[in-house]
């Protein structure tokens, strides 16, 4: 697997988990590879298709374990997480 391909792999990882330093970081990678923005941001959102797809699982979970949860019927928790 070549620097590029690599770079990509990361920058949608980086999307998956939410970590915004790890985006930034590796989209300067990518610049410095001169990978084309497309791409870049094709990778990106194949991270959030991840991403999307791991919530909603949580989410099952979490109703199935305690029913609905509260931050999905309008009340949000004070720890700053979802506001």
């Amino acid at each position: 697997m070549d620097e590029r391909m690599k770079e990509l792999i990361a920058i949608g990882a980086s999307a998956a988990v939410n970590c915004h330093p790890c985006i930034e970081y590796h989209l300067v990678e990518c610049d410095r590879l001169n990978i084309d923005r497309e791409q870049v941001k094709a990778a990106a959102e194949v991270g959030l298709m991840v991403n999307r797809g791991a919530a909603a699982k949580t989410r099952d979970k979490i109703d199935a374990l305690l029913g609905k949860a509260e931050s999905r019927t309008g009340g949000a928790s004070s720890c700053g997480c979802g506001s």
